[in-house]
């Protein structure tokens, strides 16, 4: 590849699509798995490769520990991560990593991505971008077409200016998602691909397009990128002038009129498992249909997904056809398969109603690791905290309980007022109510232990931080 590229992947996602196994806290990039990453870590891995510079990660405040923590594991440190201080779309979110990127290179060629697509044959996406990178140096804006294999009504369409045989080609215009009987008619002219909504170009020309079709986006981004601020690894990009600017997708800010546009056509395996019904087609279906995950038996199904999020829950499918089942220990979803698009529908419903269930899980990842509630009741609730090696919680105070820690596995160096002391597996401490205390892991492995909250009140917002190493308020 003649130039190096800087990867873009874009983080946010409302995690309504795939309900209950993605949600708000914990959308579909880092909750679904593919083969043995999350789906955010496999397209970061994607282009961890010559040519290609570390990722640039831009994403909301809620997801910025759980993005730097999934791309530790794999070993890569991100050339930067902004901080969105809200979600406007992609148009806001794309500018202000290209203005980012232009301040230590003038020249930089960006590949935005989304985070939550599959792509099982990375070397022969590199090769398709590769074959861009010619016509994005040029000043055009390239963005990448999918061969089409079935009339699909769920995508938008990339219209070609010709049929052509060539990999990189002149774009007609954006078609928004079909009726089914239009797509079997577009699919027939082979001038049709799939729009997968990933780019090349370089800054430059990015920002040109601004200049001439979005002036005013132009500078209230550039306006919350100079009164950035710099926060452990992250760069927050500054709240009141993000707030101003309008909430609108690249396609529509840009891309649908810009005159500069070509498609490099991709005829690869792709999905951006934006449905049950896609998951259900991806993960390879048995003669009979049936898509089986976790802990699950079927007795004379066809054409359904039956899938336990659970190792101790059991799922029994009987005589099902055409069906989606997801059952997690906290929510469990039973769906016609033809009605997958319709579930963000049941979170608006379900969050209407107030219900836990519609953007949290049981389980509450934070940058230290992860706590679960066991229990809970009038004036007691009983957690499993599991702690990550380094991790530390922050020094705080209650107003209103009292805690018991018991350590079950590894060591805790415990804070209590002013007393600091190891606390090893079997062994418990107490922390009575309006104490100063705090909970670290020493250790090299997870360390974790049971909390048994006393109280009148056991919120998560009975918390007064005096010391926190991940600069949370």
């Amino acid at each position: 590849m003649p130039i190096n590229i800087y990867p873009v992947l874009l983080c946010g996602g409302s995690g309504t699509r795939l309900w209950p196994l993605s949600r708000k806290s914990y959308p579909k990039q880092f909750s679904v798995k593919w083969q043995d990453h999350s789906l955010f870590q496999n397209t970061a891995l994607r282009f961890k490769a010559d040519g290609y510079y570390a990722p640039t990660i831009v994403t909301a405040e809620d997801y910025r520990f759980l993005a730097s923590e999934q791309l530790r594991e794999l070993g890569i440190t991100p050339n930067s991560v902004l901080i969105e201080p809200a979600s406007k779309n992609t148009a806001p979110a794309i500018l202000a990593a290209a203005l980012h990127l232009m301040r230590t290179d003038s020249d930089a060629m960006l590949l935005v991505a989304p985070s939550d697509h599959v792509i099982p044959d990375d070397k022969e996406f590199r090769n398709i971008v590769a074959t861009g990178v010619e016509s994005a140096s040029k000043g055009n804006i390239v963005t990448f077409g999918i061969e089409p294999t079935r009339p699909e009504s769920g995508y938008g369409y990339l219209k070609l200016d010709a049929k052509l045989d060539c990999l990189v080609n002149k774009l007609d215009k954006f078609i928004e998602k079909p009726t089914e009987s239009q797509a079997e008619k577009m699919l027939a002219t082979g001038q049709y691909l799939w729009n997968a909504g990933i780019f090349l170009f370089t800054a430059k020309t990015l920002v040109d397009a601004f200049v001439a079709l979005a002036p005013d986006m132009l500078a209230g981004v550039k306006s919350a990128l100079s009164l950035s601020e710099d926060d452990l690894d992250f760069t927050r990009l500054e709240k009141n002038a993000w707030d101003k600017l309008e909430s609108v997708s690249i396609d529509y800010a840009i891309m649908e009129r810009a005159d500069n546009l070509s498609v490099a056509k991709y005829s690869g395996n792709w999905s951006d498992l934006g449905d049950w019904q896609a998951m259900h087609r991806e993960f390879s279906p048995d003669e009979k249909g049936m898509v089986l995950s976790g802990q699950v038996k079927s007795i004379d199904c066809e054409n359904t997904l039956l899938r336990s999020e659970s190792e101790s829950q059991q799922v029994v499918g009987i005589g099902l056809k055409n069906l989606i089942v997801v059952a997690m220990p906290d929510a469990v979803l039973v769906a016609d398969s033809e009605r997958a698009q319709d579930v963000k529908q049941a979170v608006v419903l379900l969050k209407e109603s107030s219900v836990k269930q519609s953007e949290e899980f049981q389980r509450d990842n934070r940058p230290w690791g992860w706590y679960e509630t066991l229990a809970l009741s009038d004036r007691f609730q009983v957690k499993r905290i599991v702690v990550k090696p380094g991790g530390c919680l922050s020094l705080q105070s209650h107003f209103h309980r009292s805690e018991h820690w018991i350590v079950v596995a590894g060591t805790a160096k415990v804070t209590v007022n002013d007393e600091v002391k190891l606390v090893t597996e079997n062994e418990s401490v107490y922390i009575p109510l309006g104490a100063i205390h705090r909970m670290e892991n020493p250790g090299k492995l997870p360390m974790v232990l049971i909390e048994v909250q006393t109280g009148v009140y056991l919120g998560e917002d009975d918390i007064v931080r005096y010391e926190d190493i991940y600069s949370r308020k």
